[in-house]
């Protein structure tokens, strides 16, 4: 007798998910959608990566290697927004971002901009395919920080370095844009339609 195991579960049919404390809400509850934009994201980074491959040279920073990390902090991320921190909660009884994965962010925003020329226009979002995945990719990320930003507004707690990680990382997404764009040499700027 063969035993299958199923991927569908047929509890969603109704349009409810359960968070990771287990309480039933709605597949459009604001924290469904933030986290769900997290998911997003990472499914962009997903394809951002089949156009990095591995950097072996020492002086130059390893984009897909950064980006296979964040990949995993956003299973991290999309926890941490699926259980409402509480009050009582013990330090470390809940996987959370921490504040120490967004000062790696930060440490490889300016790694990444000390190889770029200093802008001088607005960037379109183009040139390599792996600079178009990362531009899609840090404007799905954008719309998670804006989905968090409301579940905060509604009332809803999220952590700290959640709300700090996701800003963070659509400022990577972006310098990471343009170093995938040849280190800015292969980048569109705009050209406002008024000069064109």
């Amino acid at each position: 007798m063969v035993t299958l195991n199923r991927i569908y579960t047929r509890t969603g049919d109704a349009g409810t998910t359960r968070l990771s404390t287990g309480a039933a809400v709605s597949k459009a509850n604001l924290r469904v959608e933030a986290y769900g934009a997290v998911d997003e994201t990472n499914a962009c980074l997903g394809l951002a990566r089949l156009y990095t491959p591995a950097q072996p040279h020492p002086d130059t920073p390893d984009l897909d290697l950064m980006l296979a990390r964040v990949q995993n902090e956003l299973f991290d991320l999309g926890a941490d927004l699926s259980t409402p921190p509480r009050a009582d909660e013990a330090p470390g009884s809940v996987l959370r971002i921490l504040d120490s994965q967004v000062a790696r962010l930060e440490g490889e925003i300016d790694a990444l901009n000390a190889a770029l020329p200093p802008l001088a226009s607005f960037v379109l979002p183009g040139g390599t395919p792996a600079a178009a995945a990362l531009h899609l990719a840090r404007t799905v990320c954008r719309r998670a920080e804006r989905d968090a930003v409301r579940l905060v507004e509604a009332g809803e707690p999220v952590s700290g370095p959640a709300m700090r990680y996701l800003n963070r990382l659509s400022d990577l997404l972006f310098v990471a844009a343009r170093f995938a764009n040849d280190r800015g040499a292969a980048e569109v700027f705009w050209k406002s339609g008024a000069t064109r």
